[in-house]
């Protein structure tokens, strides 16, 4: 053995011992942290992962959100644009319509205008003290021509042979004939029925009308007594006697209209006979 390998053997059998074993302490930490750097930057990237793809997801929402949004919007626009629309054609509408009530009230009132002016200057031109004098007198005779008229009121035979009192047409007439006094007077209008129907004193049914020949038939209920009348005619005076009353006026009745199934007229009884025949009745009652 040479002098440099004796000298190499010495000198590696003469280093100590710990310094081996800090060496290799110091491999195994380097080692170590090594694998923990390693594990360290796994997480890193996993929790990056896990993060961007949570911040994917929400990207991915909110821009469904803003499609849906956008979508809505543009639906709103154009039904805005529609009713913008058909709100201007009624305010169009609207004003051509006050235009056109505008105009055919100031061309009324024109007219109308017009008509007074002229039917003012027509007064004026005609309307003089003699026309107004003859106007009074036309109009004083015809009050007195219907006043006469109203006067005239006729007499008739009666069914009975009877001359009857005077005879109303119609309800004027009788109002005429009440206001007189002479009678008493009970207007009606009776049903077709088989009931009978009180008409002042006395009760009378309506058994059957012609309406073509204007004649009818009835029953008078007076004094326990039923009166026919058959086939009597309308303004005819059917007139009958009532106990008690027999040297006083026949009652009568008058028919004014005759219609399908009901008559309208009156019945007249004498002043001094109403009031003792009304009371019979009550009593039979």
């Amino acid at each position: 053995m040479s002098d440099y390998q004796e000298t190499n053997i010495q000198s590696t059998s003469a280093t100590p011992r710990w310094v081996g074993l800090a060496i290799a302490a110091l491999g195994g930490v380097s080692l170590l942290g090594l694998g923990l750097g390693w594990s360290a930057l796994n997480q890193s990237k996993a929790v990056e992962q896990s993060t961007q793809a949570s911040l994917k997801q929400q990207n991915d929402a909110l821009a469904q959100r803003l499609n849906k949004a956008d979508e809505q919007n543009q639906q709103l626009q154009s039904d805005l644009k529609v009713v913008t629309s058909k709100l201007n054609v009624t305010q169009e509408d609207l004003v051509k319509a006050r235009k056109l009530t505008k105009a055919s009230v100031a061309a009324y009132d024109k007219k109308l205008s017009g008509l007074e002016s002229n039917v003012n200057t027509q007064l004026a031109s005609k309307a003089s003290t003699d026309d107004v004098t003859k106007l009074n007198g036309d109009v004083s005779g015809v009050k007195n021509d219907l006043d006469a008229t109203k006067g005239k009121l006729d007499r008739a035979t009666g069914d009975m042979g009877v001359m009857s009192g005077l005879i109303a047409r119609n309800h004027d007439d009788l109002e005429e004939l009440k206001r007189k006094g002479d009678r008493n007077y009970y207007e009606f209008t009776v049903q077709k029925s088989k009931t009978p129907q009180h008409v002042g004193p006395v009760q009378m049914s309506l058994n059957k009308t012609d309406l073509k020949k204007s004649k009818y038939t009835m029953t008078v209920l007076a004094d326990d007594k039923s009166i026919e009348k058959k086939d009597k005619t309308a303004g005819e005076p059917v007139q009958f006697y009532v106990k008690g009353a027999q040297h006083y006026a026949p009652y009568e009745i008058v028919v004014f209209d005759v219609g399908k199934n009901q008559i309208t007229g009156y019945l007249s009884t004498p002043k001094s006979a109403g009031a003792s025949t009304a009371a019979s009745n009550t009593a039979t009652q």
